[in-house]
């Protein structure tokens, strides 16, 4: 199966409790570095388009940006948060080629297809990662968001919002 065909949103398929051998979000963490109320820029990477990204994507370009960001500011200068979740799964009709193979298929027929894997359904302008950084850490974070978009299908863009010191009480 070539990547476009998931790229698509589909109807949701999201009911683990229907679905008999639904596999595993491969995803590990959701989270890393270190989250405090002193952070002074918040980045976000906002798709541009509604699509599917499955979740070995996600979880690659997830390493791509905590490696970047904790050896260039350590674990303790940054936060980050994957905002897409995996609950979509997706199915696939396998099809068996080669020789005589057409005796063992069935086509169309009964082609609801088996759960091969599971995608996160991101719509146009939601948040994919969200990073939080110092001042010194926002041109590194920038540059690490730019390598994760590149791990993940279609286009993205990088908000970048200054977050305001609470009022001393």
């Amino acid at each position: 199966m070539k990547a476009k065909n998931w790229r698509a949103p589909e109807r949701p398929y999201t009911r683990p409790e229907y679905v008999h051998g639904a596999p595993q979000s491969r995803i590990s963490k959701y989270t890393a570095g270190k989250y405090s109320d002193d952070y002074e820029y918040e980045l976000h990477l906002i798709a541009e388009e509604e699509l599917q990204i499955r979740d070995v994507s996600l979880e690659s370009a997830r390493i791509a940006l905590t490696k970047k960001l904790s050896s260039a500011l350590g674990n303790e200068g940054f936060f980050l948060e994957l905002k897409a979740h995996p609950h979509h799964i997706l199915r696939e009709n396998k099809m068996i080629f080669g020789a005589h193979a057409d005796r063992l298929q069935e086509g169309m027929r009964r082609a609801f297809g088996k759960p091969v894997g599971r995608a996160a359904r991101v719509s146009s302008g939601s948040p994919v990662f969200r990073v939080l950084v110092k001042a010194q850490g926002l041109q590194v974070a920038k540059e690490a968001l730019e390598i994760a978009s590149k791990k993940l299908p279609k286009s993205y863009r990088i908000e970048i919002k200054r977050l305001q010191p609470e009022a001393a009480a």
